[in-house]
């Protein structure tokens, strides 16, 4: 072998080049290359390898595809784990959360918080009120907001229908490759369930590709995948150790060695309805070009368990079955779901994937699809999810997903007039109500009751001597109509599902904004102190099962 050919053996500028045409180089025999492939390489594709490794002739080995993941990932393991944590921060530094603030952004904050901070000390009382005020007007604005797009989506059905016969009539040999990713971290004890959930998909092997993504020391998770004995068609792929640890890091990774047309993102405990791949390739099929992204439902199977999951129930049945239907129908931006998202492949890599650095890499990459002129589909097809049922482990989770809110809403109003420029000024508002608001009006809640309780329960506090009427009754408005209002669109969630038992808790979501509220300062704390930390959410501590629940179907019938 000499030595200068084999150093010319890899080019870390092909790295995804080798994945996605199934086939890495092994060795030099001569003026032979010797490569391992996964699948037939053609002849224009030998020829190519050929020509570009300066080869005389080429000889091929079959191995299984998963060993070209692992040797491609091991020979440019820097790569990938830079790549996946920078890439979108070095293309465009101020789509971003890498630096919670950009440098205007600190002096402005410095300037407000010194404009505030000496009015308090001149005019307390005033300040004090004023700060009420404008907080009572952007907690309501907020709130009015979702209820007027959700109201307008419950008139529309804007799903993507696929009956059965569509399905029927596809060939196995006409469908696209896709793939699936599965971002796992300490899963071990739902591992197995997962490989089972994933095996029920209803879609020719040779066209599925399943790469579940383990990060470097996760051992447990790791060992727990091969004593389930996966299919041939599921890869499981080593997430470098890097920083941020975060789920988008590992997606990066997944997205960069993906071979499919379309692609997926599954959470550790998600059960698809097996249909729901070839639901989507039949609904993108109708969409137009400029629909880039399909969202599936979400929904519980373990939604009886407790007082929470029922919340959590009604809290995603409004979402997905009319907030996402009212943004689609008005052309807003849409923010994406954590999972389910079924994506076109080379689309995505032309967003730039998932920014690693944002906690609510979802939310973030709807508004950069709306800001290129791209559409998210709605697949009717549900996809079951263990909600969460500990109160700590919810605000855990609630907390993440608040701080994500904050960071998109501080990335995208770097550049407001440039953001405005691309997606227009009314879904710019759109955004700012929605992305900025919900922090917002979380973090308003739990002072308005303490402001109510003060003012009308405690009759030997005369809070009314120091507030004025005006602004007393502007706290009382926001909590009876914010707070009837949002009770009013959880009443409406169980509706197109049929399941009718939840809409009488719909009552207690003043009580579950509350730990909301408590959830959104564990977030400001946390963007403060942390804001790239991913509070991980525990899975598997459901009493209940898949199975003993019945599917949103089944329920409405």
């Amino acid at each position: 072998m000499k030595a200068s050919q084999e150093r010319g053996l890899w080019n870390a500028a092909w790295r995804t080049r080798y994945v996605q045409e199934g086939w890495m180089p092994l060795a030099w025999d001569g003026d032979t290359v010797v490569v391992g492939a996964s699948r037939d390489l053609g002849r224009g594709v030998r020829n190519e390898i050929r020509r570009d490794l300066g080869a005389t002739a080429i000889q091929v080995r079959q191995v299984a595809h998963r060993e070209v993941v692992d040797g491609v990932l091991a020979q440019f393991r820097d790569e990938f784990a830079d790549h996946a944590a920078n890439g979108l921060a070095d293309d465009d530094p101020e789509l971003s959360a890498r630096h919670v603030l950009s440098r205007a952004q600190q002096v402005g904050l410095v300037v407000v918080l010194l404009i505030v901070v000496a009015c308090a000390v001149l005019w307390p009382l005033p300040t004090v009120i004023t700060v009420i005020a404008v907080a009572s007007v952007v907690f309501l604005s907020s709130t009015l907001f979702k209820f007027s797009v959700a109201l307008h989506g419950s008139r529309y059905d804007l799903v993507q229908r696929v009956d059965a016969s569509a399905i029927a009539a596809l060939r196995d040999d006409d469908l696209p490759v896709y793939t699936v990713l599965v971002p796992v971290f300490r899963e071990a004890k739902i591992v197995g369930r997962l490989v089972e959930n994933l095996g029920r998909l209803d879609y020719p092997v040779d066209k599925l590709e399943v790469i579940i993504l383990v990060e470097e020391e996760d051992d447990e998770t790791r060992d727990a995948i091969a004593v389930s004995e996966p299919p041939a068609n599921f890869v499981v792929v080593t997430v470098p150790r890097g920083t941020p640890q975060t789920k988008p890091r590992a997606c990066n990774v997944g997205l960069e060695v993906a071979r499919g047309e379309f692609l997926v993102i599954y959470d550790a405990e998600d059960a698809p309805e097996p249909d729901q791949l070839k639901k989507t390739v039949v609904a993108f099929s109708r969409a137009e070009e400029s629909t880039v992204v399909m969202q599936a439902a979400l929904n519980y199977f373990n939604a009886r368990e407790n007082i929470l999951t029922r919340m959590f129930a009604l809290e995603y049945s409004y979402w997905f079955d009319y907030m996402l239907s009212g943004l689609d129908v008005r052309d807003l931006p849409i923010p994406l779901g954590g999972t389910s998202n079924h994506f076109r492949t080379a689309a995505l890599r032309e967003l730039g994937g998932w920014d690693p650095y944002n906690v609510t890499e979802d939310a973030d990459l709807g508004i950069r699809a709306s800001a290129l002129g791209y559409r998210v589909g709605v697949v009717d097809s549900t996809t079951m999810e263990e909600a969460t049922s500990r109160m700590g482990v919810f605000i855990g989770q609630r907390s993440r997903w608040i701080k994500g809110y904050m960071q998109t809403a501080l990335v995208h109003a770097r550049r407001p007039g440039r953001l405005i420029a691309q997606i227009g000024l009314r879904r710019f508002l759109s955004f700012t109500l929605l992305i900025a608001g919900t922090p917002l009006t979380f973090l308003g809640v739990i002072p308005f009751t303490a402001l109510l309780v003060a003012a009308f329960a405690i009759p030997w506090l005369d809070v009314s001597a120091a507030f004025p009427p005006l602004v007393l009754w502007l706290c009382l408005l926001n909590f009876l109509v914010g707070n009837g209002l949002m009770v009013y669109l959880n009443m409406m969630g169980p509706y197109k599902r049929g399941t009718f038992w939840l809409v009488g808790w719909a009552m207690l979501n003043p009580v579950y904004w509350i730990l909301h509220s408590a959830a959104s300062y564990k977030a400001l704390w946390q963007l403060i102190t942390k804001p790239h930390y991913w509070q991980k959410t525990e899975h598997g501590l459901s009493t209940f099962h898949l199975d003993a629940e019945p599917t949103p179907v089944q329920a409405a019938g």
